[in-house]
């Protein structure tokens, strides 16, 4: 039977001989059923339409479907001893990015910012030996492909490595999370934030949603949560969660302004 996944968010689901009949992904007010009506493709289906390719961001190697597939993020490769860490994840696992990514000592984890981009989760994991998939516990409800590798994480921090610390912030979901790579940006430090902080297309400044498709803005408590869980950490650069939605430099100070103007402009 095939495995199926949702051609709207990208989540993948378990073998069954018919495909689901909804996508609770899609139906949340976060994110959208398809105009057309839900859709899905097999998981042979979705590699017959779609490659994976992979390429250099900012000094990290990204992941991505070409053309792009549903919410259309790239996943993010973080070396560390041992291996790399996969951050967020892609829809689909093709063997010639898998063998890519053992040429680059295989993954020693993965860790997901939410549930919009949990994808093929499981497929990754198991081509690595069932590599643990760090997801926040808060969000487990959200999983629609359960794997004995998820590892549902509590509290507001979980340390990967000495380099390696997943943040929970919220706002966007009650467990998302952000990755803090102390040796990132030559040691200056780099907050890996999916769109918990969405980089902006001036990519000076970040901004913040409960749903950015549907266009509901957080609150300025929430963002002040997530100001404070990223407060006691360096950091130089920012990496998003598309290609090139990155900032460089400075980043610290542009998160901080950022938050500043954002409280302000939805201020009465």
């Amino acid at each position: 039977m095939p495995l199926w996944t949702c051609e709207q968010c990208g989540a993948q689901f378990p073998e069954t001989a018919a495909p689901p009949s909804s996508c609770p992904i899609c139906e949340d007010e976060r994110q959208y059923v398809n105009w057309k009506g839900q859709a899905w493709l097999s998981r042979d289906g979705l590699a017959q339409r779609h490659r994976l390719i992979w390429r250099d961001d900012l000094g990290l190697v990204g992941l991505a479907l070409e053309p792009s597939f549903a919410i259309g993020q790239r996943a993010l490769l973080v070396p560390d001893r041992g291996g790399c860490v996969m951050w967020d994840c892609v829809p689909l696992a093709a063997p010639e990015a898998i063998a890519h990514v053992r040429s680059l000592g295989g993954l020693k984890a993965i860790a997901i910012s939410h549930p919009h981009y949990y994808g093929a989760v499981a497929d990754w994991s198991a081509a690595f030996g069932d590599a643990p998939v760090y997801l926040h516990g808060d969000d487990a409800q959200w999983v629609t492909r359960p794997y004995s590798s998820i590892v549902p994480w509590q509290g507001d921090s979980h340390r990967i490595s000495d380099d390696i610390l997943l943040v929970r912030g919220g706002g966007h979901f009650s467990g998302a999370t952000m990755l803090h790579w102390r040796k990132g940006a030559d040691g200056r430090g780099a907050l890996l934030t999916g769109d918990i902080a969405m980089v902006a297309m001036d990519r000076r400044s970040v901004s913040f949603m409960y749903s950015y498709p549907n266009y509901i803005p957080l609150n300025a408590s929430a963002v002040r949560r997530i100001a404070h869980a990223v407060e006691p950490l360096a950091y130089d650069r920012i990496y998003g969660a598309w290609w090139g939605k990155n900032i460089a430099t400075d980043a610290k100070s542009a998160f901080d302004r950022s938050v500043a103007r954002y409280i302000a402009a939805i201020s009465d």
